[in-house]
C-alpha cells in the first residue's frame, strides 16, 4: 500500500485527575499537561464540547477534584501520510516479526493512530500485541507475541536482557576509532517545544551500548551497534555522546543532547538506522532464534552492496 494520508475514527484521550491536579482549572490543567497545544486552543475545544469531566462536558473555569474522570473526544483528523506495508519475516502461533517501513511509527503517538505498524499489522493479525518498538525514522525487525503465553515469557526475557539487539547506523564524521563502548546514561531533559525529551544526563538511567565500524565513509561512519539496555533513542544519543550523530538527525546533537537551534522533534526522521538483528529463545519450544533483516543499500557496506 502506499503512503497516504489517512482519516481517521477520532480517539477519547481519558485520565483520572491526580491529586496534584486538584483544585486546578480544566482549562490551566490541560495547557499544562499537554503543551503541544496554546491555552487558546484548549479552550477553543472545551467551548465546542469536546472536553468532559465525569460524563458532562465542562467549562474551562470549572474546578478539579482528584479521582474525577477527565476526556477529551477528540474529534476525526487527517494523519500524515506514512507508509503501512510491511514484510513478514516469520511467523508461528506464538510469534510474528515483521519488517517496518522507515516513517512508519510503531505504535500510536504524536498525531498519529492509526497510520502506525500496530494498526497495519492487526488488519492481518487482530491477536499480536507488540513487544518492543521502533522509532519512526527507524527500520527494521520489530517482534510481536500472538499468545498471552509468549508476551510474558518475553516481555520477562526483555527486562533480563536476554534479547540481544543488534543495529546499522550511518553517523556523521569519520570515526577516530574501531569500537566504542558508550554507557552514557540517558534520561530527560529540557526541550523548548515539548518540556522534555531523553537525551545524555548524568541523572538518567544506566545505558550500554557497543558500537563497531564497519565502513568509513568521506562525511560519514556506517556503524554496527548492539545495544543492551533499551533506553528511548539509545542508539541515537549515544552515538551522538561520542561524537557521532547520525547523519542528519534532527534532533541530537554532539554530546547527545537537543540541538540548540531549530530544534527537530522525536519523531522526526531523515536520519538512517535499522535494526537488523534479534536473537532470542522461542518462548515455547526453547528454540535459539535469529531473526534478521536486510538493511537498506545505505546501510550496506561497498562489498554486500557489490561495488
Amino acid at each position: 500500500m502506499s503512503a497516504l494520508p489517512r482519516l481517521n475514527h477520532g480517539y477519547a484521550y481519558r485520565e483520572q485527575v491526580q491529586q496534584r491536579a486538584q483544585g486546578t482549572s480544566v482549562l490551566t490543567h490541560l495547557a499544562r499537561r499537554y503543551p503541544h497545544s496554546s491555552r487558546s486552543e484548549w479552550e477553543e475545544r472545551i467551548g465546542a464540547g469536546e472536553v468532559w469531566l465525569d460524563g458532562n462536558p465542562v467549562l474551562p473555569h470549572t474546578v478539579l477534584k482528584a479521582g474525577q474522570l477527565l476526556i477529551w473526544q477528540r474529534p476525526p483528523w487527517l494523519e500524515e501520510a506514512a507508509p503501512r506495508q510491511y514484510q513478514v519475516v516469520y511467523t508461528d502461533d506464538a510469534l510474528l516479526a515483521v519488517v517496518k517501513p522507515s516513517g512508519l511509527p510503531t505504535l500510536p503517538g504524536g498525531g498519529f493512530l492509526e497510520n502506525t505498524l500496530l494498526s497495519a499489522v492487526h488488519d492481518d493479525y487482530p491477536e499480536a500485541s507488540p513487544l518492543h518498538r521502533l522509532g519512526r525514522g527507524t527500520s527494521g525487525l520489530v517482534l510481536f507475541a500472538r499468545t498471552p503465553q509468549a508476551a510474558a515469557a518475553l516481555s520477562s526475557a526483555w527486562r533480563e536482557h536476554d534479547v540481544h539487539k543488534r543495529y546499522r547506523a550511518l553517523a556523521a564524521g569519520a570515526a577516530a576509532q574501531a569500537e566504542y563502548d558508550i554507557s552514557a546514561a540517558i534520561g530527560p531533559v529540557t526541550h523548548p517545544r515539548l518540556g522534555t525529551v531523553h537525551a545524555a544526563s548524568a541523572s538518567g538511567k544506566p545505558s550500554h551500548s557497543l558500537a563497531r565500524v564497519l565502513e568509513r565513509r568521506p562525511d560519514a561512519t556506517l556503524f554496527q551497534v548492539d545495544i543492551f539496555t533499551g533506553r528511548p533513542h539509545q542508539i541515537r544519543i549515544h552515538l551522538a555522546s561520542v561524537g557521532h550523530p547520525l547523519l542528519n538527525d534532527p534532533l541530537y546533537g554532539v554530546g547527545g543532547t537537543p540541538l540548540a537551534t531549530l530544534p527537530g522533534l522525536p519523531g522526526d526522521g531523515g536520519y538512517w538506522l535499522h535494526a537488523a538483528d534479534l536473537r532470542f529463545v522461542h518462548p515455547l519450544s526453547g528454540e535459539q532464534m535469529h531473526l534478521s533483516a536486510a538493511p537498506p543499500p545505505e546501510l550496506q557496506t561497498a562489498e554486500e552492496r557489490g561495488n
